[in-house]
C-alpha cells in the first residue's frame, strides 16, 4: 500500500476519533477520553511534530509514556510504517 495514502487514511481515522472523543465529552453514552486518546495516539503516528511534542510532555511521566510507547508500537505493527525508515538507509534510483 502506499505510504501518502496510509498516512492520509490514519490522519482520517485519527480526525473521526477526535470528534467521537469530543462528543464523547458532551453525551454520557459515549467514553469520550478513550476515543479522544486514540485520537491522539494516531496523530502522532502520523505526524513527527506532534510526536516530538508528545515525547516531550509524557517523559516526565513514565507511565504514561510507556504506555504511549507500546500502543504506538503495537498500531504500527498492524499497518507498517508510515514513513522511510532512517536507521538504514538505501541509496535511491
Amino acid at each position: 500500500m502506499n505510504r501518502e495514502f496510509k498516512r492520509v487514511l490514519v490522519v482520517l481515522a485519527a480526525i473521526v476519533f477526535i470528534l467521537l472523543g469530543l462528543l464523547g465529552f458532551a453525551l454520557p453514552i459515549l467514553q469520550g477520553f478513550l476515543f479522544f486518546a486514540i485520537g491522539l495516539i494516531l496523530i502522532s503516528i502520523s505526524s513527527p511534530r506532534f510526536r516530538a511534542w508528545a515525547i516531550v510532555h509524557t517523559v516526565r511521566y513514565p507511565k504514561i509514556h510507556a504506555a504511549l510507547e507500546k500502543i504506538e508500537k503495537w498500531i504500527l505493527g498492524i499497518i507498517g510504517p508510515l514513513d522511510e525508515d532512517d536507521s538504514n538507509p538505501t541509496p535511491k534510483a
